[in-house]
């Protein structure tokens, strides 16, 4: 199906969420969102609010009272989530809640109405230190903290409701999103909200280790052109990487923003390097990324603003942050 007349998404005001929103409006489709703002900001959707075929509801993805929503619409696609690391190592029963029994209640809804498409949005910490790199999909699972084991089990939970069920499903193992709109509060996480709070106040970035480590940084726009591209394909019960075909250094990062650095110490159970191998996704949907990693750099800072109200992270506030991760990881 090219043309979805409606769609739903969950966790549609967070970051991918708001971005997949937009793209989706700017097709003409009408689009109904379902987030409960746990991570989500409404915020993130204000610039579409006048648009009259969004339809936005503050609710969980667990609540039974959202069935209904579902009512219509061609297309699910699942990316409300609990993410970080911390948080899911201290309180993981909600993270189980949100990314386990969360994903049941929607692939359950999505089944009733009869959806022609489920995009379900998975995590490449499921490879945890992943042996192989670029790493491909046949690679060994191997999640490090509940976070990153909730969502490789909601997703193995997709491919299990796909098979049994005959749903049509979809998973993207999702590499290192950044971008615009990217969280800005919360628990201390990914490394652009960090950095892009630093540089606004002049502090100096607080680089782990000593910044070789390198990550598939991958341009947010690009990603939700994967997560459309796989729901209007006919494909069923497969599992794609998304990444950018490269990897970058943390210090490249550093020299592209331009500053002052910190280093802070290196922390337990994260890999040097993240790296998709992106060939499956390329040959199945004939998707490439289009956004390279210094024009993504470039188009985040002319959003610096967004992340003035961000915490600015200190290596002090740091180390008190992330005590239960060195703790647990070890």
């Amino acid at each position: 199906m090219t043309h979805p007349k409606k769609v739903l998404v969950t966790g549609g005001a967070g970051f991918i969420g708001s971005h997949t929103v937009e793209a989706l409006l700017k097709d003409g489709t009408e689009v109904v969102v379902i987030d409960n703002y746990s991570t989500g900001r409404p915020e993130n959707l204000t610039h579409l609010a006048q648009n009259p075929k969004l339809s936005l509801f503050e609710a969980d993805i667990n609540d039974p009272k959202t069935t209904e929503l579902y009512s219509g619409c061609d297309w699910v696609i699942h990316l409300a989530a609990l993410a970080d690391i911390v948080p899911s190592i201290e309180m993981p029963v909600p993270y189980h809640r949100a990314n386990v029994d969360g994903t049941v209640a929607v692939l359950e809804n999505a089944k009733k109405v009869g959806v022609k498409r489920v995009v379900y949005a998975a995590s490449s910490s499921c490879y945890g230190i992943a042996k192989e790199t670029p790493t491909p999909e046949t690679a060994p699972i191997d999640p490090r903290y509940p976070y990153a084991l909730t969502k490789n089990i909601g997703e193995q939970i997709a491919m299990h409701w796909s098979k049994v069920y005959d749903l049509p499903v979809v998973s993207l193992r999702f590499f290192n999103v950044f971008g615009p709109r990217s969280r800005t509060s919360g628990t201390y996480g990914a490394v652009f909200g960090v950095f892009l709070a630093q540089k606004i106040h002049g502090k100096p970035y607080t680089v782990v280790g000593d910044g070789t480590q390198s990550r598939d940084f991958t341009f947010v726009t690009d990603v939700v052109d994967a997560v459309l591209t796989a729901a209007r394909s006919d494909l069923k019960s497969e599992i794609m990487n998304v990444g950018s075909g490269n990897h970058y250094t943390v210090n490249r990062l550093v020299e592209l923003l331009g500053g002052e650095v910190t280093y802070i110490p290196k922390r337990p159970g994260e890999p040097d390097i993240t790296f998709a191998d992106i060939s499956k996704i390329t040959k199945l949907l004939n998707w490439k990324p289009k956004v390279s990693f210094e024009d993504g750099v470039q188009e985040m800072l002319k959003h610096i603003d967004y992340w003035k109200h961000a915490p600015v992270w200190t290596p002090e506030s740091i180390k008190e942050a992330t005590k239960t991760w060195f703790e647990s990881l070890k």
